[in-house]
C-alpha cells in the first residue's frame, strides 16, 4: 500500500494519446515474438520513437493520434470503441523534478483493465494481471527532468483462466480506468499500515507497520491526536513492528455517528496520516453485532457505473452519486459488486457512514483445479484488503459469486478464505451462493451449500418472481436452510424500464419490479435467521447479455434507478421498508 493520494508528486490524469492495436502490431513482430523480449529492442510502439528524417520508416505515431481521457474506459468514450477488447496502447509525455535528491519515485495505477504492460523511456517496467486492483513500479533513477514518455500497452481482452473468466454479466470496460500518479516518497518510507481495534475488544488498538528501503531499524509512534492517544515501537530487521495500546473512550464509527480520527505513524524517515474509523463487526449465533449490538444489514448492491454517463465510475464525484442514492434509500449497507471498485468509495462510504461488502471476481465459472487461477484470485484479494483493511465501513470480504458446487471449486474458495483471514481476521468473509429446489416440494428452496461451512454469513441469491416463476410464487415459497447462520440474502429483484407502466404481471413494467419487491420482502420476513438483504441492483448497468430491443438496448434493467437518473417505484417501495426497519430516534 503506498498510501498514494497521501503522498506529494504528480498527477498524470488528462489527456493521454492512443492507438487501437487489435493485431498487436505494436507489441509482436511479424514472426510474433515479443518486441520487448529483446534486450535492445527496435520496434514496438512503447519506443514511442520518431523518424529520424524523412527517408525513416515509423508506421505509428502517438503524436497525432487521438486521445482518451485518464482515468475513464475507452467503451464509452469513443462510439468505434463500444464493443472493442483488445490491446489500446496509451502514451503520456511529462516533466518531473524531485522535491530532493535523494526521493524514491514510484508510477502508481489505480486499476487498468484487464492486463496493463507498463513502459517508460523505452524501458519495460512490468506487467499487471487483473483489472480492479491498484500496483505500481518504482522508477527512482530513471527519470529525466523534461519529456519523459510514459506508455502503457492495456488489454482487455477476456481468457477462460482469466479471473473473471470469459463470461459475466457486465460490460468489459477497457483501458486506464483508475487515477494515474507518480508518487514521491522518503528514501525508506512507511510501506504499510494497519491501525485497528483489537479483536474482541472495544478499547484495545493493534497497530503495525511496514517500513521499504534501506534503513529499516527505526523507532516509530503512532498518534491519536484528538484522543491524546500515542504508542511507541521499534521496528525489526525486516522493517516491521507490531504494538497494542489502551484506547479508553473512543467514540466508535457506525453508521449513525461515522466517527474518524486522524490517526499519524511517524518514523524517523517518513510520516503518514490517515482518517481512520474504530468499530467491531461479528457474528453471535444468528446475529451480526456491530459494536456489540444488533444489526439489520439494510442494503443494495451496486456496479462501479456511472449510469448517467454509461461508463466505468472512477471519481469521488461518482462515489458520493451512487452512496448518496444509497443513502436516500436509507440504507446503510452497500454491496460493491462483483470486483474491487476504486479507492474512494470505501473512504467516502467511510464519511457517510454506510457498511460495505467488498468482492473479488470469482464469478460463475472459473477454472477451479488451475493453480494459476487461484494465484491470481489471491492476489487480488490480497491487493483489495491490504488497500482496505484500515476502513470502518468494510465489514465483508466475499470471495465469490453464483459458483457452481463442486469438490474443487469448494476447495478454491476455502483457500481464499484462509488468505482472507490470515491478512484480516476482524471482518466477516462470506460468499453470494446459490439456491435448489427441493424435488420433493417444490415450493421449498434448499440452501445447503457445503462451502457454507467456512463462512461467517449465509448469504445466497434469488430471483423467485423473476427466473423462477411469477410474483405469486414468493407467497407459497418455504425455506430449508442447512446452516445456523445470520442470513443475507447478497441478491433478489426483477427487470423494470424506467417510466414503463403496465400492470403487475406485465414483465419489465414498474409495477412488476416493485410487486416482487413487496412480495420478496414479505417472504423473507418469514426466515427468522434473516439480518439483511443486497437487492439486484441500485443502478441499471451495461450488459452485453441484455440485448432486447426497445427495453434493454444493451442495459440490465434491475436497477432501482434507470440509466437516466430516475427513481422507479420499487425504489419507494424499498426505502418504505427500509424506513421501517431502522432505528427510530430517542
Amino acid at each position: 500500500m503506498l498510501n498514494a493520494y497521501a503522498r506529494p508528486g504528480l498527477d498524470l490524469n488528462g489527456k493521454w494519446h492512443v492507438i487501437v492495436d487489435p493485431y498487436e502490431n505494436g507489441y509482436y513482430d511479424y514472426r510474433h515474438q515479443p518486441y520487448d523480449a529483446s534486450p535492445h529492442p527496435t520496434g514496438g510502439y512503447f519506443l514511442d520513437r520518431q523518424p529520424a528524417d524523412k527517408t525513416e520508416l515509423v508506421e505509428y505515431n502517438f503524436d497525432t493520434s487521438p486521445t482518451l481521457d485518464v482515468p475513464g474506459d475507452w467503451n464509452s468514450q469513443d462510439e468505434k470503441l463500444f464493443y472493442y477488447e483488445g490491446t489500446v496502447w496509451y502514451r503520456r509525455r511529462f516533466d518531473y523534478r524531485p522535491t530532493s535528491a535523494d526521493r524514491r519515485l514510484f508510477l502508481y495505477f489505480g486499476a487498468a483493465n484487464y492486463q496493463a504492460d507498463v513502459y517508460l523511456n523505452g524501458k519495460k517496467l512490468g506487467q499487471h494481471i487483473g483489472g480492479f486492483t491498484p500496483f505500481e513500479f518504482e522508477v527512482t533513477g530513471l527519470l529525466s527532468a523534461a519529456g519523459n514518455s510514459l506508455v502503457v500497452r492495456v488489454d482487455n481482452q477476456r481468457h477462460l483462466e482469466a479471473v473473471p473468466t470469459i463470461n459475466t454479466d457486465w460490460w468489459n470496460y477497457g483501458g486506464l480506468t483508475r487515477d494515474v500518479r507518480l508518487v514521491e516518497t522518503a528514501p525508506t518510507f512507511v510501506r504499510d499500515y494497519r491501525v485497528q481495534l483489537k479483536k474482541g475488544s472495544r478499547d484495545v488498538i493493534e497497530a503495525s507497520v511496514q517500513l521499504d528501503g534501506a534503513r529499516l531499524r527505526q523507532h516509530v509512534i503512532f498518534t491519536i491526536p484528538e484522543s491524546n492517544l500515542t504508542a511507541e515501537a521499534d521496528t525489526d530487521d525486516a522493517g516491521g513492528a507490531r504494538v497494542q495500546f489502551a484506547a479508553p473512550g473512543l467514540k466508535l464509527w457506525a453508521p449513525g455517528h461515522p466517527r474518524l480520527y486522524r490517526v499519524d505513524i511517524e518514523a524517523a524517515t517518513d510520516r503518514v496520516s490517515d482518517r481512520i474509523g474504530f468499530r467491531t463487526i461479528e457474528v453471535k449465533g444468528t446475529d451480526i453485532l456491530l459494536n456489540g449490538d444488533q444489526v439489520f444489514l439494510r442494503g443494495v448492491s451496486l456496479h462501479e457505473e456511472n449510469p448517467l454517463r454509461g461508463g466505468r465510475a472512477y471519481s469521488e464525484k461518482d462515489a458520493r452519486l451512487l452512496l448518496g442514492w444509497a443513502k436516500e434509500l436509507n440504507c446503510n449497507f452497500v454491496r460493491l459488486a462483483h470486483y474491487p471498485h476504486n479507492e474512494h468509495m470505501a473512504r467516502v462510504a467511510d464519511e457517510l457512514g454506510l457498511m460495505l461488502w467488498e468482492e473479488v471476481p470469482v464469478y460463475w465459472t472459473i477454472q477451479w483445479e488451475n493453480p494459476g487461477t487461484l494465484r491470481n484470485a489471491q492476489a487480488q484479494l490480497t491487493d483489495l484488503i491490504v488497500r482496505d483493511r484500515n476502513r470502518a465501513s468494510v465489514i465483508v470480504w466475499s470471495v465469490a459469486n453464483e459458483t457452481p458446487i463442486s469438490e474443487a471449486r469448494t476447495r478454491f474458495l476455502k483457500a481464499l478464505v484462509a488468505t482472507a483471514r490470515s491478512l484480516d481476521g476482524t471482518r466477516l468473509v462470506s460468499a453470494a451462493m446459490e439456491i435448489h429446489a427441493d424435488p420433493a416440494n417444490k415450493n421449498r428452496r434448499i440452501v445447503d451449500d457445503p462451502f457454507g461451512e467456512f463462512t461467517d454469513l449465509l448469504s445466497f441469491n434469488e430471483y423467485i418472481g423473476w427466473y423462477d416463476g411469477l410474483p405469486d410464487k414468493l407467497d407459497q415459497v418455504t425455506w430449508s436452510l442447512g446452516y445456523d447462520k445470520p442470513v443475507v440474502i447478497s441478491e433478489f429483484g426483477a427487470d423494470a424500464l424506467q417510466g414503463f407502466h403496465a400492470d403487475a404481471l406485465t414483465r419489465f413494467s414498474e409495477e412488476y419490479q416493485a410487486d416482487v419487491y413487496r412480495k420478496t420482502l414479505a417472504m423473507l420476513g418469514k426466515i427468522p435467521q434473516w439480518r439483511g438483504a443486497t437487492p439486484w441492483i441500485l443502478c441499471d448497468f451495461r450488459s452485453p447479455r441484455r440485448p432486447l430491443p426497445h427495453v434493454q438496448d444493451g442495459w440490465n434493467r434491475k436497477g432501482l434507478i434507470g440509466s437516466n437518473g430516475k427513481k422507479k417505484e420499487a425504489f419507494f417501495v424499498l426505502k418504505s421498508f427500509y424506513d421501517e426497519r431502522a432505528p427510530k430516534a430517542p
